[in-house]
C-alpha cells in the first residue's frame, strides 16, 4: 500500500478531532476524501504528509513511517494545502525554481517547463505569483507539488477558486497522475469526486463513516435501481435478457428498456459490450440511484 493509515488520532484540548482513523490506499487510485467542515479532513492529510504530529497511531507513506522518518516521506509526497502557501512578491518560475531547488532537482529548468504546461500555466508564467488569480494561483501550488514527480498526491481542495474550464483541465491532471501515483484529495464538489474517482472515504466528526467503491455508496449495497437504456433503433428483446444481473425488464418502446437490478453498474457494462457486439447505437444510458450528495448528506448527519 502507498499510504497506509491505523488508528490515527489527534486530540485539540477537549475536542477529538481525529478518532482512530484507518484506511489503505493503493499505487494507482484516486480516492476521494469527504467530510463537512470541521470534520477532521485536513487534520488527516496534515498528519500523513508530517506536517501534524498525530497524537496516536501511525501513518505509513510508501514504505516509510511518517513518525519516525518525516523528511523521507515528504520527498515521496506532492502536497497541496487547503490553505495554497505561496511568496507572493515571487515570479512563477522563480517561485517554481526555489521549489526546484529544495528537492534538489538535478534538471531543474526541464522539471519547472514539464509542470508549467502540465497545470496550464504558460501563459501566466512571467508574472509575480501575487498578480495572478486565486485560480491560477492554485494551479502554481499544484505544479509545485507535481515538480519533483512524487509517489503520492496528497491534495487539499484542488480545484477551490477554479472556473469550470479550468476544474476541466484540473481534472484531467489529477486523472492522469493517477495513472501511476496515489492520490488522495478531498473537495467540497462532489460533482468532480464523481467525475475523478472510483472510492470515496467520507470523514465526520473525527471518524470514518464510509469507505467504499462510488458504485457501492450510490446504490445503498444492496438497494434496488433501474438502469434505462435507450437505442437508436429496436433491439431484440432476446439480446437484453442476455444481460447478467437483472431482476426485470421493461420495455416502454421498441427502443427503449428500463432494467430492474441491484447491479447497476455490472449491467452498464454489459449494454456497452453488448453494443460493441451486435453494432448497437446507445443513444442514452443512464442509472437511477442515489447521488453522492444524497449519500454524503445522509452519512454526515445521521451521525449527529
Amino acid at each position: 500500500m502507498s499510504i497506509q493509515v491505523n488508528g490515527l488520532t489527534k486530540q485539540y484540548a477537549n475536542q477529538k478531532a481525529v478518532n482512530q482513523v484507518s484506511f489503505s490506499v493503493k499505487k494507482g487510485e484516486i480516492v476521494g476524501f469527504l467530510g463537512p467542515n470541521g470534520a477532521g479532513k485536513s487534520t488527516t492529510m496534515k498528519m500523513i504528509t508530517g506536517y501534524l504530529k498525530a497524537d496516536g497511531g501511525s501513518a505509513i507513506v510508501s514504505g516509510v513511517d511518517v513518525a519516525t522518518d518525516p523528511i523521507t516521506v515528504k520527498k515521496k509526497i506532492g502536497y497541496l494545502p487547503e490553505a495554497n502557501p505561496l511568496y507572493y512578491d515571487m515570479y512563477v518560475r522563480e517561485y517554481l525554481d526555489f521549489i526546484a531547488g529544495i528537492h534538489q532537482l538535478k534538471n531543474k529548468k526541464q522539471a519547472i517547463e514539464r509542470v508549467i504546461v502540465l497545470t496550464g500555466l504558460t501563459v501566466e508564467s512571467k508574472k509575480k505569483i501575487g498578480q495572478l488569480s486565486k485560480g491560477y494561483k492554485q494551479r502554481v501550488g499544484l505544479a509545485a507539488a507535481l515538480i519533483h514527480e512524487p509517489e503520492v498526491l496528497i491534495l487539499d481542495e484542488p480545484t477551490s477558486g477554479l472556473d469550470p474550464n479550468q476544474i476541466i483541465e484540473i481534472r484531467n491532471v489529477i486523472k492522469q497522475q493517477g495513472q501511476d501515483k496515489t492520490v488522495l484529495f478531498s473537495s467540497h464538489i462532489l460533482q468532480e469526486v464523481e467525475a475523478i474517482c472510483d472510492r470515496v472515504i467520507i470523514i465526520n466528526k473525527g471518524n470514518i463513516v464510509a469507505d467504499d467503491t462510488l458504485a457501492n455508496l450510490q446504490a445503498g449495497k444492496k438497494e434496488m435501481h433501474i438502469v434505462s437504456v435507450q437505442f437508436a433503433e429496436p433491439v431484440n428483446r432476446k439480446l437484453i435478457e442476455q444481460v447478467t444481473g437483472i431482476i426485470d425488464i421493461q420495455q416502454p418502446q421498441t427502443t427503449n428498456y428500463k432494467l430492474q437490478t441491484i447491479f447497476p453498474e455490472q449491467v452498464r457494462k454489459q449494454l456497452l459490450q453488448l453494443s460493441i457486439d451486435h453494432n448497437l447505437n446507445i443513444v442514452s444510458l443512464q442509472t437511477e440511484g442515489h447521488s453522492l450528495e444524497e449519500v454524503f448528506r445522509t452519512l454526515t448527519t445521521s451521525q449527529a
